[in-house]
């Protein structure tokens, strides 16, 4: 199946002569993504030996090695696979994109968010495009085309549709296989990798069983706003250090965390976040594996808008110490553009949380998304006032 992302690509280099990095949980499809065009492919693995090898000697060691000194060769495609594991990786690519940047189509992939450094300041500005690939979601299904507006028209969706993305979750090989057998097989092998190799390489964090231990609780906590004091208790270890592993666990694309908007909002929250997981087939509780597929698609829309340019969008939620809630809001050039409030049923009357937020924001578009119900084809962003809308078709024009 295609991917929005491999026409992303192509697009990217038909414009742009900087390399594109691509920034997403093992597994999602970044090297697939990568990989899919006419053009010639090289593609080097950090965690092969013997491209490991090639790589440290430096970039001439590269064009050596794999003759990309040939005229027939200039063009190509270079892939470089999981090399932000090497520690002197910055350097590397500095070096390969100044000396032959305008000879090659050069791709970074990482599984953890390779525009987050350490220490300094970043020595590669100006010579990547960051992009964050994300699971497959309601309207990449039904299209992998790239609109030059930010909301697309509805698409009909078939109710096994939901219903299978929400079973398997949106990473391509069990999403695409169908079957709970080997979804669960395919899911303990990618825990195992992702905590006893990815995880103990990058971070550096030795106490393993532990940071499982969190993972787990925030699995079990999704949705939740976020005590760090509570789980420091329940794991034996300080708060900073709950706050130092949380943060690990979000940098490698376990989870992603987002946080109260309080701006014009009184008596707002303005520090506990919520969590969520981008994996949320994972999830047992069936009001929680909802809220957080919504968030999940959601998250997903934010990033590819920003990451092409439209404008900076974030995702947020709404609550207030008086505990009126409402679990979505996304913004645009950091002003409020829509909210959004999940239910399971279409029983449920419009949240008045929804109508509070919506009045004090001055809010355009205010949507409780239902579950239980099936696609209508309209276009719920042409609505001015709070409405109830199918998860389906509010999900199709997004990304």
């Amino acid at each position: 199946m295609n991917r929005i992302y491999d026409n992303l690509l192509k697009e990217h280099f038909s414009n742009n002569r900087q390399m594109a990095f691509l920034s997403g949980p093992r597994q999602v499809g970044k090297t697939t993504s990568s990989i899919s065009t006419k053009n010639k492919i090289q593609y080097l693995n950090w965690d092969d030996q013997n491209d490991r090898l090639i790589i440290t000697k430096g970039p001439d060691s590269v064009v050596k090695k794999h003759n990309l000194d040939e005229i027939e060769k200039h063009g190509s495609r270079i892939v470089f696979d999981e090399i932000h594991k090497y520690s002197k990786w910055k350097n590397f690519i500095k070096g390969f994109f100044d000396k032959y940047g305008n000879d090659f189509n050069i791709i970074i992939t990482g599984s953890a968010r390779l525009n987050v450094y350490k220490k300094g300041g970043d020595s590669l500005m100006g010579r990547y495009f960051l992009y964050r690939i994300h699971p497959f979601s309601i309207a990449e299904l039904k299209s992998d085309k790239i609109n030059d507006n930010e909301i697309k028209p509805p698409k009909t969706v078939e109710k096994g549709e939901v219903e299978q993305l929400l079973k398997f979750g949106g990473f391509p090989e069990p999403f695409l296989k169908g079957n709970m057998r080997f979804h669960n097989k395919w899911n303990r092998l990618r825990l195992e990798q992702f905590f006893n190799e990815d995880l103990r390489d990058l971070s550096k964090v030795q106490e393993i069983k532990q940071i499982e231990t969190l993972a787990e609780l925030i699995r079990i906590q999704t949705g939740q706003l976020l005590n760090y004091t509570s789980l420091s208790k329940d794991i034996n270890i300080s708060i900073d250090t709950v706050r130092r592993w949380h943060t690990i666990l979000d940098y490698m694309h376990y989870s992603f965390t987002i946080r109260p908007w309080f701006r014009n909002i009184p008596k707002s929250l303005r520090k506990q976040p919520k969590v969520y997981l981008w994996d949320w087939s994972v999830i047992n509780d069936i009001g929680a594996k909802h809220e957080n597929f919504i968030a999940s698609h959601l998250q997903k829309a934010v990033h590819f808008w920003t990451d092409i340019g439209l404008g900076n969008y974030e995702l947020f939620f709404l609550r207030d110490k008086l505990k009126r809630e409402v679990d979505f809001l996304v913004t645009k050039n950091d002003e409020p553009w829509f909210i959004v409030e999940v239910k399971t049923s279409k029983k449920k009357s419009i949240s008045e949380n929804l109508m509070y937020y919506r009045k004090i924001l001055g809010i355009e578009h205010s949507f409780q998304l239902v579950f239980n119900t099936d696609y209508i084809e309209r276009d719920c962003f042409s609505i001015k006032k709070p409405i109830k809308v199918p998860v389906s078709t509010f999900l199709s024009q997004l990304v």
